[in-house]
């Protein structure tokens, strides 16, 4: 069984425990030797941190439960929880779920019991990686005390973390970092002799290291591991240049995980953005879905739903036109089936709207739910065989092809109801002025004998 991080200490101002000489990092990476020692040193997560904010007055009356820091990746979840031990003086066991596992936690959780007064804290790593069973473990000691729980997850909690587990815990959004934010501390770590890049007497202008921080998308262990790797491809003294740079970008990956956060809220903002009809936008949410590895498949369905949902009879080319977008990735496929989206969006973008189709489902949805339902007029039902003659199904029923614009002013439900209000946008226009017409019409006719 492996045994807790080797980042288990007393985090007081004390001396470090000695390590035995394997578990010392060979060589520390910059992001990790550059990581703030109080809370007071994290950047760019103002929202949670600023003087009178709720976790540093709880922080600094050691008063906190256990903790749950959501955010992506290189936001500043380690380095936070890192802080308040360190600022607390409690005791810091630091586990990755991934590599952890049941025995491990039980011996972490019964140290704690045995040592009451150092007060651990136990850091647990992408906690979304936990399953059920490990998490519920957790629970007595949480409840009790024992240990305060500091979870970090990349993860939306609501659907990774145990509605127990969650309901004991404070919860924290951590945002990406601003791009001055992090070029800030790109500077920082040029100059540090102590824990940075400062040795090295590489220089680099503001604009440089700005052009760096954008690059890395708010993720402040990705830019100062990238600077890291930019600097020592250097010689000591040297200018790092856009030459340099423009090798990193030419190796930028967007953050877009399949099936995760990234991928439920970009597919979220495709959908609003054409639904609000801004192509521009649409287009832009669409770029980043196919850089990040997006089933191109997904995009179509969603696009098809658009058509139907919110442009439904304001423009009825929008089904078919998606439709055959979808059967043109199948058979198509990338790179080539990104034009056929990119055609596919603009056009729903650029459509007039009409969600009528949805209302009007949801308004005849309703109608079954909120009274008996309605059987079908004996003019309507089916007259076939002999029982349904006997019955006399299908007497009084009027032929609408015999009537001026196929209105013959028939009931078509024993009780009317008016479910579909067109809008007036696009064809739909002519779809409202086509029905007041039929209206007119259908009070000309005789109303049916009984």
């Amino acid at each position: 069984m492996a045994a807790p991080d080797q980042t288990d200490f007393l985090a007081a101002d004390a001396p470090a425990p000695d390590w035995p000489a394997a578990a010392k990092p060979a060589h520390q990476p910059l992001a990790a030797r550059m990581r703030p020692r109080r809370l007071s040193e994290v950047v760019g997560q103002d929202h949670l941190l600023k003087p009178g904010s709720l976790l540093p007055r709880l922080v600094a009356q050691n008063r906190f439960g256990s903790l749950l820091f959501y955010g992506p990746p290189g936001c500043g979840k380690t380095s936070i929880a890192e802080a308040i031990a360190h600022e607390t003086k409690s005791r810091f066991v630091r586990i990755n779920a991934v590599m952890s596992n049941v025995a491990e936690l039980r011996e972490i959780l019964a140290a704690a019991r045995r040592q009451p007064a150092a007060g651990t804290i136990l850091f647990i790593d992408e906690l979304h990686r936990f399953n059920k069973s490990q998490q519920d473990l957790l629970l007595p000691d949480v409840e009790e005390g024992t240990v305060r729980l500091i979870g970090a997850t990349t993860h939306n909690p609501g659907f990774y973390v145990n509605p127990p587990l969650l309901s004991r815990s404070h919860l924290f959004r951590l945002e990406p970092l601003p791009a001055a934010a992090v070029a800030g501390v790109l500077r920082s770590a040029l100059a540090d002799a102590e824990r940075g890049l400062g040795a090295r007497r590489v220089t680099a202008d503001d604009a440089l290291l700005a052009d760096l921080a954008v690059l890395c998308d708010g993720d402040l262990r990705r830019a100062l591991n990238a600077l890291e790797v930019l600097v020592f491809g250097l010689a000591e003294g040297a200018a790092l240049t856009p030459a340099e740079l423009e090798v990193f970008a030419r190796e930028r990956r967007i953050r877009y995980d399949a099936d995760e956060d990234e991928h439920y809220d970009t597919i979220s903002a495709f959908i609003k953005s054409c639904r609000g009809s801004d192509p521009d936008a649409a287009l832009y949410w669409l770029a980043k879905m196919l850089a990040g590895g997006e089933d191109p498949r997904f995009i179509a369905r969603r696009l098809v739903i658009l058509a139907s949902e919110d442009v439904g009879l304001a423009d009825p080319q929008a089904l078919p036109l998606t439709v055959a977008a979808h059967h043109a990735c199948d058979f198509i496929g990338l790179p080539e089936a990104e034009l056929t989206l990119a055609h596919a969006t603009l056009y729903i973008a650029t459509a007039p709207k009409s969600n009528s189709a949805t209302l009007a489902l949801g308004a005849a949805r309703r109608a079954l739910q909120s009274a008996p339902v309605q059987a079908v007029p004996l003019p309507l039902r089916d007259k076939s065989g002999a029982a349904s003659k006997q019955n006399q199904h299908g007497q009084g029923y009027r032929y609408s092809h015999d009537y001026p614009e196929n209105i013959s002013g028939q009931e078509y439900l024993e009780h009317p109801l008016t479910l579909y209000t067109p809008k007036t946008a696009g064809w739909e226009a002519k779809i409202a002025d086509r029905l007041a017409r039929w209206q007119g019409l259908r009070a000309q006719q005789p109303r049916p004998g009984p």
